[in-house]
């Protein structure tokens, strides 16, 4: 009885703390869940992985929306004179979002910002539930000069660029290599279509998520329907990528379809924390003990006890 009340014990005692430790994850970032696995290798800076980097198998904290206002773009963190200028993010200049494709249900991207559209000059729709403009294209996120949500954009502005009230934005990043073109990565004559940002994962050399129609030798992705991904808007975003902790997510991957994602190294590394957490809670818990039985208290309580016996 008593062992058995020692595992539910020991049970309750774990269940507890990682409670505790959800339950303060969520009130740092805003989020919930607060951290998310990452399961694939677009965002890697390095191909065996890097701390600092985000890698397949490590878990991120996801920064709520409500907390990080501002989603700095690597335009405006690349943008000399910028009050966000040198901005930097998982290794490189600008937020790294997680986002849900189109607003769907699959599996979140985790993917860095590269411009922001932001609409300039509207007009107000005849029928806003209709969603039909006769100038401009219909933006249901951008606020209307009449205070509602859901306007027709005409212009609009890049933040971080010098693209100010423009039908479409071109913009190059020549700090972003793509593969045969050494002039950079070439955004032309992108209309975002509604306010939202423009993604890239760092290891994707110049497959922006939103395809050919911002760069054309783009593949871009698609969302669960088989449709482009189009300019991710506000509302689609779960969060800001926060603070990594590197390799605990391969747990969860290895059991997954995604575990050929994860490196040697990774692996290796995991092993290796494994282990060092091992030995450091041996080694803990004997130096434990031994302050214990060293303590003057200790030796006081065991002679008492000794004393009782003998009178007894």
């Amino acid at each position: 009885m008593s062992k058995s009340f020692g595992w539910m014990r020991e049970a309750l005692l774990a269940i507890g703390l990682i409670s505790l430790l959800v339950v303060g994850l969520w009130a740092a970032t805003g989020s919930l869940p607060p951290m998310v696995v990452v399961e694939s290798s677009s965002m890697m800076n390095n191909s065996e992985g890097e701390v600092g980097a985000i890698d397949p198998g490590d878990l991120v904290l996801v920064m709520s929306t409500n907390r990080r206002t501002k989603i700095v773009s690597l335009a405006e963190a690349t943008e000399e004179g910028s009050e966000w200028y040198g901005w930097d993010s998982h290794g490189k200049p600008g937020d790294v979002i997680i986002y849900r494709k189109n607003g769907g249900s699959d599996t979140p991207v985790i993917h860095r910002v590269l411009i922001e559209a932001v609409a300039n000059q509207t007009v107000t729709p005849t029928n806003r539930e209709s969603q039909i403009c006769f100038e401009g294209t219909w933006d249901p996120i951008s606020i209307d000069v009449d205070g509602n949500a859901g306007t027709c954009v005409l212009t609009w502005d890049a933040p971080g660029t010098t693209v100010v009230n423009q039908t479409n934005i071109t913009w190059t990043f020549e700090s972003v290599t793509c593969p045969g073109n050494p002039h950079g990565l070439i955004i032309h004559e992108w209309d975002p279509g509604h306010a939202g940002y423009l993604t890239l994962g760092d290891n994707n050399g110049c497959d922006v998520d939103q395809g050919s129609s911002t760069y054309v030798l783009a593949n871009g992705l698609t969302d669960e329907n088989g449709k482009k991904v189009q300019a991710v808007r506000a509302d689609w975003i779960e969060g800001v990528a926060g603070a990594e902790i590197p390799w605990l997510g391969t747990i969860k991957l290895a059991a997954s379809s995604n575990s050929h994602e994860v490196t040697g190294h990774s692996w290796s590394m995991l092993g290796l924390s494994a282990v060092t957490l091992l030995l450091a809670t041996f080694f803990i818990e004997q130096a434990t003990e031994k302050l214990l039985t060293t303590s003057p208290e200790i030796t006081q309580a065991t002679l008492e006890e000794e004393n009782i016996s003998e009178e007894e």
